[in-house]
């Protein structure tokens, strides 16, 4: 990630929005000529801009910063697209319903993707009256751990926080579940299909 806005983000961004650069200006209080000393990176917007520069350009700080506009797609709200981001410093887990910019510790995290469950990451599912007992085949020490297990339907996510030295395993009420995912802190995020 770029440590501040670069021109060429604000220039796509200001072309996106089908602006010109006398008219992003006019939204700034400032002079097209230094909207172009920005595109061309021959100075900086000051930081003070920042947040009227996203405003004008429809788009987070975040994503002004990083350059890339985040579109959404995913305007029914369904669970089964759930989006997992895993800050790499602290472990802290991040749940969207789709594509999102989201930092933590400074870093932008990246989407976690997916990947059907491999043999040494097996998950057994246990039916238990009303709820789902699931159970991760996996160590669990302070250096390689599953850190959360989520079961997902079309409405509700549920999630659990798992810590190194404990078991891997959680209890899910079962409310229409489809797929549970879960993390590994060394090997990233795995999934399994319900029924599966």
């Amino acid at each position: 990630m770029n440590p501040y806005v670069t021109g060429e983000a604000i220039r796509s961004l200001r072309e996106k929005c089908r602006f010109t650069q006398a008219q992003l200006a006019e939204k700034l209080c400032v002079s097209d000529k230094a909207v172009s000393k920005w595109e061309t990176g021959k100075g900086y917007p000051d930081i003070t801009l920042l947040e009227p520069l996203a405003k004008a350009l429809s788009v987070s700080v975040a994503e002004l910063l990083s350059g890339n506009a985040i579109t959404n797609g995913n305007l029914s709200a369904n669970m089964l697209r759930s989006a997992f981001y895993v800050c790499p410093v602290c472990g802290n887990v991040v749940h969207a319903m789709g594509e999102a910019a989201v930092h933590c510790h400074g870093v932008l995290l990246q989407r976690a993707e997916a990947e059907a469950a491999d043999e040494a990451h097996g998950m057994t599912v246990e039916q238990i009256e009303d709820e789902f007992f699931v159970r991760v085949r996996h160590e669990m020490t302070k250096q390689h751990f599953i850190s959360f297990i989520a079961a997902v339907s079309s409405d509700r996510m549920q999630l659990v926080k798992l810590y190194p030295e404990g078991n891997a395993e959680a209890r899910f009420k079962m409310n229409g579940v489809r797929r549970f995912y879960y993390y590994c802190n060394r090997d990233g995020l795995f999934y399994r299909t319900r029924g599966k």
